[in-house]
């Protein structure tokens, strides 16, 4: 049977010059990949490229066939940065990533569908249906959601009448795990948050830091906190398929996403259980997110 899954390239997380952005976006018009989202999601001052240079992508890549998705801030703080919000709800060619409640209240006001990003805390089948009904069309589960609840979810859902709606999960990248007010580029590099200087454009794949004693623990994204290891989900494509995932979403690295996409199209379009590249996400088999080495033992009766 042939696998019907889609492949997406997720927002970019990181800050990158806007020639490097530009090109990067530009090259995607020709990968396999069927879903692009695009805008900042991470810190409103990173500016290298406007919301008319978003749109400006967003057509070329619509135009190579790609179905373009503009994502959202995912902690609003200022009226300023939900502006920018209205903005890309009232763009109108394009669908939204809302990853703000925010922006799930301006979709729900004016009508229209959105996407939901990891970021809206998403814990139980009720809020799930609340979205529903506001407009969610896509859900993105948050990163420590698993095999289990996802299922426990469905189940819920279909015992009060409703449906799970169609999901993406992180399939490829680092997993993010936290967002503050506060700046960690910053903070790590003793500077204040209105003066950061965009220090955090010096690390495309983040600032990795280790323990005391040596061993790598977190990487740190401007206000975010990401995992240090690359998670790897193509060995779970079939049970994230069984599951109701129809997307599985690639995150942009400075290096080698060009191959990585190349990768998983073969992972979607060839049967067998592909080799794992990458880390092992913990989460997905309900176990604690340090246990997303690569070599951490399967357990028992996992997928």
């Amino acid at each position: 049977m042939q696998n019907t899954m889609k492949l997406s390239l997720g927002p970019l997380q990181y800050f990158w010059p806007r020639a490097t952005t530009l090109a990067f976006y530009r090259a995607v018009a020709d990968w396999p990949v069927d879903i692009v989202y695009l805008g900042e999601t991470v810190c409103s001052k990173r500016r290298e490229l406007g919301f008319r240079d978003w749109l400006a992508l967003a057509e070329e890549l619509s135009a190579a066939g790609k179905d373009v998705v503009l994502s959202t801030l995912a902690l609003v703080e200022a009226e300023s940065e939900l502006g920018v919000v209205r903005r890309q709800v009232e763009q109108g060619a394009y669908m939204v990533e809302a990853n703000d409640l925010s922006a799930v209240q301006l979709c729900r006001e004016r009508g229209l569908p959105f996407v939901g990003g990891p970021t809206l805390n998403v814990y139980n089948h009720r809020a799930l249906a609340m979205l529903v009904e506001d407009g969610l069309r896509r859900w993105v589960p948050g990163t420590e959601i698993g095999r289990v609840l996802l299922e426990e979810l469905r189940a819920a859902l279909e015992a009060d009448g409703g449906h799970m709606p169609e999901m993406e999960m992180l399939a490829w990248g680092r997993l993010p795990l936290a967002y503050s007010a506060r700046c960690f580029t910053a903070r790590a590099l003793d500077l204040p948050k209105d003066q950061c200087g965009f220090r955090c454009i010096e690390h495309p794949d983040g600032l990795p830091l280790a323990t005391r004693e040596g061993e790598p623990f977190l990487t740190i994204n401007g206000i975010q906190v990401q995992g240090t290891e690359v998670v790897d989900m193509a060995p779970e494509r079939d049970a994230l398929a069984a599951c109701g995932v129809g997307v599985m979403r690639i995150s942009p690295q400075a290096e080698g996403t060009a191959e990585v996409v190349a990768r998983f199209r073969r992972v979607l379009d060839v049967p067998g259980t592909p080799e794992r590249l990458g880390a092992r996400n913990g989460y997905w088999h309900g176990q604690p997110g340090k246990a997303s080495l690569a070599t951490a033992p399967e357990p028992v009766g996992a997928g």
